[in-house]
């Protein structure tokens, strides 16, 4: 168990090293392509920018389907301003007052990257008698360039322009008492956790009772990420995501979530049960809530029109879209209901 938790949280960093908000996610995929290529499988890359992985398995009339979204949070260039910084737009909910003060990299379409900072506008405390009092948002912050510039003029002679992508740092640190704290553990650590079960499956030789397959999606911070891709065959989609941690839900860091209903209504019941089922027989660490405000992958592939049975677990992370936090323990239990789960 202990070397496949090393390779969950060396993938981990390996994935959150790579910047990958929506819409500019090649990089990640290509890794993951190299990975499970290395690990003896036959990725492919969806016409959409995913990847596809047949894990084998005996029944492919009654198979599964496993997604995780590699996709982030981040921005995009809305507008040049006149004294050479730059306005954002978010990808996906990433929440102003969360990306103040926040080291961030502009990739140009065609001139390389530049770094700059996030900042409210008229930052200096000692000048702006309003900093406190002003409410954060996109339309009152912005990005610093960390090149000479003081004019738009400076700022396109770099190469930059609008919907150029912003990218944050993810400030990945993992704590000698377990603790997993970085950005984007939303959605990566649930992927590195299905590179593990990958691995695992090699390693040990298993050949699962039903045909599982892992989709790595790249749109599901924007809300249509599991909405395409599915083989023939899938009977049910397993979304292995964040779990809520916060006020109103039972869930910790330590433990593996299971979603009952979020935003979008309720998981299959069903599927729901099982899961219930299989933490309780392998003596997991667990918890089942209700969502509040949430979707997911599974979901995005229902409102498309496949007709799955539909499920959501994943390990518990706090402060979800902002500085996240997690364990190993909840890594490995969401590991470990997968294996139970699974077969």
């Amino acid at each position: 168990m202990n070397s496949y938790m090393d390779y969950i949280l060396t993938q981990l960093k390996s994935l959150t090293a790579i910047d990958s908000p929506s819409g500019y996610t090649k990089e990640v995929t290509d890794y993951l392509i190299s990975e499970y290529k290395s690990l003896g499988y036959a990725p492919k890359k969806t016409v959409k920018g995913g990847v596809l992985v047949d894990l084998g398995g005996a029944d492919k009339e009654n198979a599964l389907f496993m997604e995780a979204h590699v996709d982030t949070l981040g921005a995009m260039v809305a507008e040049i301003k006149e004294n050479g910084r730059l306005r954002l737009t978010p990808l996906g909910g990433l929440n102003a007052n969360n990306a103040e003060a926040e080291n961030c990299r502009i990739h140009t379409r065609f001139h390389g990257t530049y770094e700059g900072t996030m900042q409210l506008t008229d930052a200096s405390i000692h000048v702006n008698g309003k900093y406190n009092d002003t409410s954060r948002s996109f339309d009152v912050m912005e990005v610093l360039i960390d090149e000479k510039v003081s004019s738009k003029k400076d700022v396109e002679a770099l190469g930059i322009m609008a919907g150029d992508v912003v990218c944050f740092d993810p400030r990945t640190t993992i704590t000698r008492s377990g603790y997993l704290k970085s950005r984007f553990l939303d959605d990566k650590l649930s992927a590195a956790i299905l590179m593990g079960y990958a691995k695992y499956l090699k390693d040990e030789n298993v050949c699962p009772k039903r045909t599982l397959y892992q989709h790595f999606t790249v749109y599901e911070e924007v809300g249509h990420g599991g909405s395409a891709s599915i083989p023939e065959g899938v009977t049910e989609v397993l979304s292995v995501d964040m779990g809520c941690v916060g006020q109103g839900l039972s869930c910790k860091e330590h433990q593996v979530s299971i979603c009952a209903k979020d935003s979008g209504g309720p998981y299959n019941y069903d599927v729901v049960t099982s899961l219930i089922e299989t933490a309780k027989r392998e003596n997991l660490d667990f918890a089942v809530d209700i969502y509040p405000h949430y979707g997911s992958d599974a979901e995005a592939a229902l409102r498309s029109g496949y007709d799955v049975r539909h499920g959501l677990i994943g390990p518990g992370v706090y402060a979800s879209h902002g500085y996240e936090r997690s364990h190993v323990d909840g890594a490995k239990n969401t590991f470990l209901l997968l294996k139970g789960y699974l077969g």
